[in-house]
């Protein structure tokens, strides 16, 4: 049992600016300063990864806050080591947030003699010290039970319809929701469900695996602002032709939101170039210089989401409740404007 009921933070280097929204995010709601605790996270000139805590951890309820992208190794090393550092320095629990979870697209045996990577990975941490995580838009709903410890997987689509509402005031009559494949379909209606607006699919077909053969409009978009929604934008190939379809299809305008922008090799590239009118993304991963200066590109807020996350944990309260939109108003309060129509 933690001796103090205030949460400690501590990063690692894979997304640091996030880690310092969310203890600013924590300090306006405790009232009182909390900063992420001191250590260092460093490599030798081998590259293995050193660790020292410099403040007492005795007793402490501790967050390590840490995607795993990329490079997804390094940022999965350093979460274990820290975890490692932590549990040795008799830190009452330790709670793992990972906004974005590395590896959880292998979620499954597709075919003979493949891994299902993200058992292992749950393994990894449960027996780094981890007893609960916390995390957002998992690839693969299964990827919970992997663990023998807790998960709270958070939505982002909460903080998607409170962004949708504001940026399409007016507008929402002529919106329609599109999942860029049959999987996320889930995903695209609990969206539809919130800013109430109809529903369309895109299906595909690969030739081959990273190969897309035929794409077909399932659903009504002719006239329509369509809104591509998925949970990971990697190399954006078929995100951007899901967008060039639709417009083709007649779509009046295309927009996408995605919670993990991973946006590797050309994908900033192809996105400028794209038809997409805008991009939104969240800040689970840290955006590169590119995407920041990328005219089409915007990103969102995780901080105080996950903020009221951290702290609801700690005080043993409901996190579920953070997908209602009667609670995640009050806590992205100022983000936008009071007045946006709900209509």
């Amino acid at each position: 049992m933690a001796l103090n009921d205030e949460p400690k933070l501590i990063s690692g280097n894979a997304n640091r600016p996030l880690a310092e929204q969310i203890a600013r995010r924590m300090t306006m709601h405790r009232g009182r300063s909390i900063k992420l605790v001191d250590a260092r996270v460093e490599r030798f000139n081998d590259q293995e990864i050193f660790v020292e805590v410099f403040e007492n951890v005795r007793g402490e309820d501790m967050f390590i806050i840490q995607p795993t992208s990329n490079p997804a190794n390094d940022n999965l090393m350093e979460l274990l080591i820290m975890s490692d550092a932590l549990r040795r320095s008799s830190a009452a629990r330790i709670t793992a947030v990972i906004p974005y979870f590395g590896y959880a697209r292998q979620d499954r045996r597709t075919k003979a003699r493949t891994p299902i990577t993200a058992k292992l990975v749950a393994n990894m941490l449960t027996e780094a010290g981890i007893e609960r995580v916390l995390t957002m838009d998992l690839h693969a709903a299964q990827i919970q039970g992997f663990f023998d410890a807790p998960v709270d997987n958070l939505y982002a689509s909460p903080i998607f319809a409170l962004d949708v509402e504001h940026q399409f005031r007016g507008r929402k009559e002529g919106i329609t929701v599109v999942s860029p494949d049959v999987g996320g379909v889930a995903r695209a209606r609990e969206l539809a469900q919130r800013i109430g607006c109809g529903l369309a699919i895109v299906d595909k077909r690969r030739s081959k695996p990273g190969e897309v053969a035929e794409m077909t409009v399932i659903g009504e978009v002719e006239g329509q602002t369509c809104i591509i929604v998925d949970d990971i934008c990697d190399t954006a190939g078929t995100l951007c032709k899901a967008a060039e379809l639709l417009v083709d299809t007649g779509a009046k305008e295309v927009h996408s939101y995605i919670t993990h922008g991973v946006l590797s090799g050309p994908a900033v590239e192809r996105i400028t170039k794209s038809k997409m009118k805008s991009l939104v993304i969240t800040d689970t991963i840290e955006p590169t210089e590119a995407v920041k200066k990328a005219k089409n590109i915007r990103i969102v807020q995780t901080a105080p989401i996950f903020a009221q996350a951290i702290m609801n944990i700690a005080q043993g309260s409901s996190v579920s409740s953070l997908f209602e939109t009667e609670t995640l108003d009050p806590i992205y309060e100022g983000l936008y404007p009071k007045d946006y129509a709900k209509t």
